[in-house]
């Protein structure tokens, strides 16, 4: 390669980086934290809460977690689809669930009640809704 060679991928010599110097000068900052951990740091913070009228220390994953349970078996569909969602995957990359698994009668039944309850309440929440 000639000092005249000049084009794609092949930038004057007086423009290339000299060896160690970085093309990002300012770049990331040492130290600092992506998404991931962030979100895994404020998940992990503890909070206090009252169950059963006593106090409790939970993290804020935890009680995250146990307001989307208490508003699905309250009827909410968005919170039960969520749950089961969250759940379905948790157990499939576990490897718990396989797609060549198939569901036992007493999971049928219990999805079958789940969704026969969640579609009754919606229904009448439909109804209060329009009256």
């Amino acid at each position: 390669m000639s000092d005249d060679d000049i084009g794609y991928k092949k930038p004057p010599k007086k423009h290339q980086f000299k060896p160690g110097q970085s093309g990002n000068k300012k770049g990331r900052p040492k130290g600092a934290k992506n998404l991931k951990t962030d979100l895994m740091e404020e998940l992990g913070e503890m909070i206090t809460i009252k169950e059963g009228g006593k106090p409790k220390k939970i993290s804020k994953q935890r009680a995250v977690l146990k307001s989307l349970a208490v508003k699905a078996v309250q009827g909410d569909p968005r919170a039960a689809n969520t749950l089961l969602t969250m759940t379905i995957k948790l157990l499939t990359d576990e490897g718990e669930i396989t797609e060549e698994q198939e569901l036992t009668a007493t999971d049928k039944a219990v999805l079958d009640a789940f969704t026969a309850k969640i579609i009754s309440r919606t229904k009448f929440m439909e109804k209060s809704d329009e009256e």
